[in-house]
């Protein structure tokens, strides 16, 4: 259902955000109704959404038997329903109907970082004209950025380098050496790999898509090749930007003990190696997925947002595929150490039981 901008503007923080922000915010809210006697969320609930009450009357009722009333429309009803993972009451309607407000959380705290950083006078990034900063809104809502810290955020603005491109000007090549990682601002791109022999168009860019992080992740050659289908501007960041910036806070490493933990609950564990490797020696349950066939593969075999752990040799292909898994929406675990340290872990453990 959707809601109205206005409706944005009688909530806090939401009230003193730009209109073209709120105006964003409305296009990802979802809104649901409720009816007397049922819960919005119950205390020790886990979720990533910020809950606002727009209409209605809840009674929240804590597990020490305090019980505070949330009435929308008034002073108090302006703020959200209590940002604490895990909750901690229980929000029961009590009228004959309520309507809920839902905002992803860390979306909603990316949109707010940034709107008030564009507020500098210096601030080169922003562009006044209708419709200009799209692509900063999707950039933000990419899952593979989901777990950016905000000072992340920041750091990645202030050292973009704007790069204007012409229509069929080609940005990479496959086989080059990685060098810089880039986002569309203005334009369109086509992505192509070498298939069978032959170069076939396997992804379309626009504002906001991002390109060039498989590579530098992994370490590796490009992947791909990415040309202009309209002439336009690129954002880039250097490899050592890249490095410095967006790499480490973006792959969630864990030791070989919390992974194997990871597994027996039901994460389900992919070696991104290729096949000839994963013949020769894997872990027991892995599935084989080649970094190369993330993209193609993955949605069709495991639902997107279920928890995956990858693997490979030694690390560097791990966090490239932990990139990309992310902003395919899986929640994503990188092995460290790779291979042989969760054989090593294995062996410890098949010693123990002897």
């Amino acid at each position: 259902m959707p809601i109205a901008v206005a409706e944005l503007s009688k909530l806090f923080p939401l009230d003193a955000l730009r209109p073209e922000t709120r105006e964003q915010l409305a296009r990802e809210a979802a809104v649901s109704d409720y009816r007397r006697g049922e819960a919005v969320f119950r205390a020790g609930d886990i979720d990533e959404e910020t809950v606002y009450l727009i209409e209605g009357e809840l009674r929240c009722e804590y597990p020490d038997g305090r019980v505070v009333a949330h009435v929308a429309g008034t002073g108090h009803g302006r703020y959200s329903l209590n940002d604490a993972v895990p909750r901690r009451f229980t929000a029961i309607v009590v009228g004959q109907k309520a309507k809920v407000l839902r905002l992803e959380r860390r979306y909603v705290e990316k949109v707010i970082t940034w709107d008030q950083l564009s507020r500098d006078p210096s601030y080169r990034f922003r562009d006044s004209s209708a419709g200009a900063n799209a692509w900063v809104f999707r950039l933000l809502r990419s899952h593979a950025f989901i777990k950016l810290p905000t000072g992340n955020l920041e750091k990645m603005f202030q050292r973009f380098v704007e790069v204007p491109v012409k229509a069929s000007e080609v940005i990479m090549r496959e086989g080059d050496a990685p060098d810089n990682f880039y986002v569309i601002r203005e334009g369109t791109a086509a992505v192509s790999k070498v298939l069978d022999g032959a170069p076939q168009v396997v992804a379309y860019l626009r504002e906001g898509d991002i390109f060039g992080e498989d590579a530098l992740l992994a370490n590796a050659p490009r992947n791909a090749t990415v040309r202009m289908l309209q002439g336009g501007q690129l954002m880039k960041l250097s490899k050592e930007d890249f490095e410095a910036v967006l790499k480490p806070p973006l792959v969630s490493w864990v030791l070989p003990a919390e992974a194997s933990r990871l597994v027996k609950e039901g994460t389900r564990l992919i070696d991104v190696r290729m096949p000839e490797e994963f013949a020769q020696r894997a872990i027991h349950g892995a599935v084989n997925v080649p970094l190369y066939r993330l993209r193609e593969e993955m949605p069709s075999m495991i639902t997107p947002g279920s928890r995956v752990l990858v693997y490979c040799n030694t690390g560097e292909r791990s966090a490239a595929a932990a990139f990309v898994l992310n902003g395919l929406g899986y929640t994503v675990h990188a092995l460290h150490g790779g291979l042989s340290a969760m054989l090593r872990l294995q062996a410890s453990a098949d010693a123990s039981s002897a």
